[in-house]
């Protein structure tokens, strides 16, 4: 729980904390605009408009900024977008060309198996730059790692930082650029170098209820960073882990074989197999992530049945 002297500081900022399917969304709201930091996964589009209905009421939503463009923090975009049709959209610079063309590969969608229906954007954000949420500004800063094009966004004057996926209160997001082959363990560790040198009080973080920063939280992401260095096999058995828990949390429930289906025809676990297991046969493979994910409580098999939680 934050001190109460940090909450205090959350005033005209509604968090709402969405689990992991749907990344938190962040509204701003003063007396000139609202705006509201990511958007959540698609098939949860009904509870965001809800959600950012229950504060505004008759007020329209007048910005959308998102930290980085994963489907479970842009796929409500396009929702939005319809219900408040002169909202402006703000996204990170590096996807732009992809998101005018609708490149649902480059954008990671389809390799993904995920959903994210088209949306438009109105501008980008620049690293370096400021932009007002609320009646404060917030600076842009740069976060490679988990997303080579994430941002996060820092309010110096209440030293509050909203993290994405960049750092969580036990870690950070699976860092996929490194399952394609770049160095972005490295990237990961310059952003948490940065993350130190800003010294935020307090994390509004991609998932997970908003926590104090400290020392000891940034020690465990660093500890989480070394681990998969020096084992990069467990960060992608861990990754394709991830990507099928998402799955069941998107589906609810799936047959084993619609599940085994489902993996073997989407190109990204696919790839993770082929580069990191192709001695072991894919359905040996993922037989041994569904039992590993059962045991650590993380998804549940009733007969041939497997469940998100």
């Amino acid at each position: 729980m934050l001190p109460r002297d940090l909450a205090s500081r959350l005033h005209g900022v509604h968090v709402f904390e969405r689990g992991w399917l749907s990344s938190n969304n962040i509204l701003f709201v003063d007396d000139e605009r609202s705006l509201l930091v990511d958007s959540g996964y698609c098939t949860h589009s009904a509870q965001t408009l809800l959600l950012v209905d229950s504060v505004l009421g008759d007020r329209p939503l007048d910005g959308l900024v998102n930290t980085h463009l994963h489907s479970d923090h842009c796929g409500g975009n396009a929702a939005l977008q319809s219900r408040f049709p002169k909202l402006e959209t703000f996204i990170p610079p590096g996807q732009a060309c992809s998101v005018d063309t609708w490149d649902s590969v480059a954008l990671t969608y389809l390799p993904t198996g995920q959903l994210c229906p088209r949306f438009t954007f109105s501008a980008t954000l620049r690293p370096g730059a400021e932009m007002r949420f609320g009646s404060r500004l917030w600076q842009v800063h740069a976060a490679a790692g988990h997303d080579p094009h994430s941002l996060v966004f820092f309010d110096p004057a209440e030293k509050i930082l909203i993290s994405a996926d960049a750092l969580w209160e036990h870690g950070f997001g699976v860092v996929f650029p490194e399952l394609e082959g770049s160095d972005a363990f490295a990237e990961v560790a310059a952003t948490l170098d940065m993350i130190a040198a800003l010294k935020p009080d307090m994390i509004i973080p991609g998932h997970g209820a908003a926590f104090m920063y400290s020392s000891e939280v940034l020690a465990r992401a660093r500890g989480r960073l070394d681990y998969f260095v020096r084992s990069p096999i467990k960060h992608a058995r861990h990754a394709a882990k991830v990507l099928i828990k998402f799955k069941l949390l998107e589906k609810k429930h799936l047959s084993i074989e619609e599940l085994f289906r489902w993996a073997t025809a989407t190109p990204y676990v696919m790839q993770i197999h082929r580069t990191f297991f192709e001695t072991s046969p894919s359905s040996v493979w993922l037989n041994e992530l569904l039992i590993e994910l059962t045991a650590s409580g993380a998804v549940k098999k009733v007969g041939n049945r497997v469940f998100s939680d």
